[in-house]
């Protein structure tokens, strides 16, 4: 059996799939999704929602995260997907870690953004700023939503909006434009994007190994609510030297000198902080990172403590209870992304950061205009 054929076919329907099924449709082509899940249940719903700006690596990753969360405004408004919080609290308890952040804002990566004394951000936030507080970062470009609502709505819009097709439960076994060769038929299409997220042995696995991409397993939890609004999603001096925009700054070399004095077990476990609140107050929080070709499914207590322990530290606030704990894996790299063409109609492409969420949006429109030759 043969489908119609279609204008862009994408194999993939977590974020990056979305995206570029989003790029093409608004380009008035036809466009099919094809997914080996019945609804979304990877890494683009087992995150935290949390569409990041401030922090990604300077350049690219930094302007895509922008792009991107301008899409997201207008999606989620369209597709009726709560923005949950904006903006963006970074707490930190190290004179070390206030210089980070000093030269951080004095580069165009700081634009908006506003770095305060412990006292004065305690004034503003006192539920989130801890008594170790030295300096904070106030972000206002941040915004986040539910990742388990988000995505499934978004896919709805696409199909109502924009007419684009879904095929669900159905594995792609071969690419050979203009056909897909699936678990339920024949689809045609005159070009292929393939989004396989951290499946990285299906379909054109040597470019996969020949760019470096594995697989990263991160833990994270749902808390109980802690009894009062999460004024902005929460982060900690663990993520400025995590993340890209602060970890390559010149200053970030003493800081991560005295996290590996102080915190070297956080730092081994790829452990930083991110907090955010979901509407029904509940707190989701993480994370870790594991890298490995096949991570195993089993998560460490002694991990979820450090995350824990973090929490309480930047914020002076305890823990509330657990309510659940999980595992995800995403596929990571050397590299920010991979977009390859196996074949002239055909892209590969791939987030490898571990930020798809926060720049997936900008991605899929760079994926789309390359797969049609413009630059």
């Amino acid at each position: 059996m043969t489908e119609r054929r279609y204008d862009v076919a994408v194999v993939g329907a977590g974020i990056v799939g979305l995206a570029c099924a989003l790029a093409a449709a608004r380009r008035g082509l036809s466009v099919v999704v094809i997914d080996r899940d019945a609804q979304a249940n990877g890494a683009s719903i087992r995150n935290f929602g949390f569409v990041t700006v401030t922090g990604q690596p300077r350049g690219k990753v930094w302007s895509r995260a922008h792009r991107s969360r301008a899409i997201w405004d207008e999606a989620a408004r369209e597709a009726d997907v709560p923005v949950l919080q904006r903006g963006l609290w970074l707490p930190v308890r190290r004179p070390e870690a206030a210089a980070v952040l000093e030269a951080f804002t004095a580069t165009e990566m700081g634009e908006g953004c506003r770095l305060m004394t412990g006292e004065e951000a305690r004034a503003r936030a006192p539920q989130i700023i801890g008594p170790q507080t030295v300096a904070a970062l106030w972000s206002p470009h941040e915004l986040r939503v539910d990742s388990r609502i988000a995505i499934p709505r978004l896919a709805a819009w696409l199909a109502d909006r924009f007419g684009v097709a879904f095929r669900r439960q159905t594995a792609v076994q071969t690419v050979e434009p203009p056909r897909l060769v699936t678990s339920r038929g024949v689809v045609e299409a005159e070009r292929i994007v393939v989004c396989p997220g951290d499946d990285l042995v299906s379909l054109f696995p040597d470019q996969m190994a020949q760019a470096g991409v594995t697989r990263c397993k991160l833990q994270m939890m749902r808390l109980a609510s802690p009894g009062f609004d999460l004024p902005a999603p929460v982060m900690s001096d663990l993520g400025l030297v995590r993340y890209g925009g602060y970890a390559a700054l010149p200053e970030a070399a003493a800081l991560r000198a005295r996290l590996e004095a102080e915190q070297g077990q956080a730092l081994a476990d790829g452990v930083h902080l991110i907090a955010v609140q979901d509407a029904d107050g509940a707190l989701v929080m993480g994370d870790s990172h594991h890298d490995a070709a096949t991570p195993d499914p089993f998560a460490s207590e002694a991990v979820d403590r450090l995350i824990l322990d973090e929490w309480r530290a930047a914020t002076g606030q305890p823990a509330p209870p657990v309510l659940q704990r999980w595992t995800g894996t995403y596929a990571r790299g050397p590299q920010a992304d991979l977009m390859a063409a196996p074949h002239p109609a055909v892209r590969l492409a791939l987030v490898t950061a571990g930020n798809g969420a926060s720049t997936g949006f900008a991605f899929g429109e760079e994926v789309i205009a390359d797969l049609f030759q413009e630059t």
